[in-house]
């Protein structure tokens, strides 16, 4: 029985256009992400075969791609529900549209939208490779944090919660922005759905307790 399952899309194929191309969604979710989970399924099954056997010579090719599915993931099932249709997502979280908790966050930990926005902006266009542009929620210091995920696992902080995840890998953007991430990257602030980014913010707030903190 898999553990892992791909979760349906919140919405139709077009409902992101024109800032992403039904055939984009299509073939990112219905594939991309359909071979992570898969992934996943089929790790922990060699990882229980290797278990019964007593075979560990290949632990630690396993344990790398358990970490790599499994990331891609989670990052893509918060992806798909971190996105709305262009007539209502986008702009900025204020608190007329209930989410003025998580706008105050974001200037306490930026300084001001416009730092954040440049911030994820930046560390999404930039990636090396494949990754992730990703604004967090850090428990130790009870503040936001962007991160810039390398794969779907690599460079992150231990703990952090993702609420708000840009995909910056090519197949997420290629067949319609070509080698213009960039421009991928500036338009995906058309489609952020701000009240699913705020659900999660108090979500991981409401969370203290689970890590061990630093005294």
């Amino acid at each position: 029985m898999p553990v892992y399952t791909l979760p349906e899309l919140p919405y139709d194929y077009s409902a992101l256009a024109p800032v992403i191309s039904p055939e984009i969604i299509e073939l990112h979710h219905d594939k991309h992400h359909a071979a992570y989970v898969k992934g996943a399924n089929d790790t922990l099954e060699q990882l229980a075969e290797a278990r019964d056997k007593e075979t560990w010579g290949a632990v630690n090719g396993l344990e790398k791609n358990l970490a790599f599915h499994l990331s891609g993931h989670i990052l893509h099932s918060i992806y798909w529900q971190n996105m709305t249709g262009p007539k209502d997502g986008g702009g900025e979280p204020l608190a007329q549209d209930g989410v003025g908790e998580l706008a105050d966050a974001i200037t306490e930990s930026f300084g001001s939208f416009a730092g954040f926005k440049a911030q994820l902006t930046k560390a999404s266009a930039t990636t090396q490779g494949s990754g992730w542009g990703v604004l967090a929620y850090e428990p130790l210091s009870g503040r936001l944090i962007v991160e810039q995920v390398y794969d779907h696992q690599g460079n992150v902080g231990q703990g952090a919660t993702p609420i708000l995840v840009f995909d910056a890998w090519e197949h997420a953007f290629y067949l319609q922005y070509r080698n213009q991430k960039v421009d991928f990257i500036e338009a995906m602030w058309q489609v952020v759905n701000w009240q699913d980014v705020a659900r999660r913010y108090e979500a991981a707030m409401s969370r203290a307790d689970v890590l061990l903190l630093a005294p």
